[in-house]
């Protein structure tokens, strides 16, 4: 009974903060620099995808709605990452805050997973890197590596991504460079992704048709009996109007939308290396969510408004909004925005 219960104080102990202890990290980011970090890792490939999947998939035109309850509930995690990262400005993230306020057992698995999650993230945002610039070349490199470097084994890819593993070996070594580099590196790539993301705003603005957010039911009617152009691939149809899934069609495109909010809990893992982490921090994580709520409604605005939500891509929606508008310069900068993306994820 006594080893039971040293075994159950061994995995429930929690860590002592010495708040006098030196950290060996240099503390340079300022609240700008954490938010744009929080930005470029929160807004990556979703913002060009997760808008016409859902919209096309559950929640039509009210997507802006599915954003607007995600982005709440992200808000009230964020506030949670705020109170932790004020009271407790170290380097770990959710692991640190586990260990402080829970035990070792719940922070021994809380950073098991953190790390999986990232060893996962970085994967697929590489091989996502891949793909976008595959697509610019004609998929040449896939034939490439396809030819040379074939995997036969089910649950892998078809071939190794030589390219996806280079870039990031390329992306270790700016991070190896040191905090202030990186945080220059993510922090141009994030301006340049807001750029796009703006461009987008106000390019699909200008194409923008407010009765694709009140498509009639006489319209579902004849869409639904299969009068379509050879480039359009209708998806589920609904009741039209602004919701045509309902309530349910708007809280299940909400829970795909949290997602798109995911990332900004990095700004908590820089405690030693903030200037001011007991106000930086909260501030850059209320802030960045701000800003990554007014671009995801904003895409997902125009979107709906360029494309009847039927008629959206699952896979690429604004590339192939601005061809169904006839604006190809719109894509080609789409999809070099999405680059951008990809590099601060």
């Amino acid at each position: 009974m006594n080893g039971f219960a040293s075994l159950l104080g061994k995995l429930t102990r929690r860590k002592v903060l010495d708040r006098s202890e030196q950290s060996e990290l240099k503390r340079v980011l300022s609240t700008l620099d954490l938010t744009l970090l929080g930005i470029g890792s929160t807004l990556g490939i979703g913002i060009y995808v997760l808008a016409g999947s859902v919209a096309k998939n559950n929640a039509g035109p009210a997507v802006v709605i599915s954003f607007l309850f995600a982005a709440v509930a992200s808000v009230l995690a964020g506030l949670c990452y705020a109170e932790f990262g004020s009271r407790v400005p170290k380097a770990g993230s959710a692991y640190v805050y586990s260990y402080v306020c829970v035990g070792e057992l719940i922070a021994f698995i809380v950073g098991w997973n953190l790390i999986m999650e990232y060893v996962i993230g970085v994967a697929s945002v590489a091989k996502g890197y891949s793909g976008y610039v595959d697509s610019l070349c004609n998929n040449s490199m896939r034939a490439l590596f396809t030819e040379y470097a074939p995997l036969h084994i089910g649950f892998l890819a078809h071939y190794v991504d030589f390219f996806a593993f280079g870039i990031t070996l390329l992306v270790t070594c700016v991070l190896a460079f040191g905090v202030k580099e990186s945080s220059l590196f993510n922090s141009i790539f994030t301006v340049l992704n807001l750029a796009v993301v703006s461009f987008v705003v106000v390019a699909g603005a200008i194409f923008a048709d407010p009765s694709n957010w009140a498509i009639d039911a006489n319209t579902v009617a004849v869409a639904s009996n299969g009068n379509w152009t050879a480039h359009e691939t209708p998806g589920k149809i609904g009741n039209g109007g602004f919701a045509p899934f309902g309530m349910a069609g708007i809280m299940k495109g909400a829970a795909t939308c949290f997602y798109g909010f995911v990332g900004f809990d990095v700004i908590a893992t820089t405690g030693e290396e903030a200037k001011n982490p007991q106000k930086a921090i909260p501030l850059a994580i209320i802030f960045s969510l701000l800003f990554i709520f007014l671009a995801y409604f904003g895409i997902s605005t125009v979107l709906t408004m360029m494309v009847p939500y039927y008629l959206q891509d699952a896979v690429a929606p604004l590339p192939e909004a601005f061809t169904y508008v006839d604006f190809p310069i719109g894509k080609w900068i789409v999809t070099i925005g999405a680059l951008f993306g990809l590099s601060t994820r």
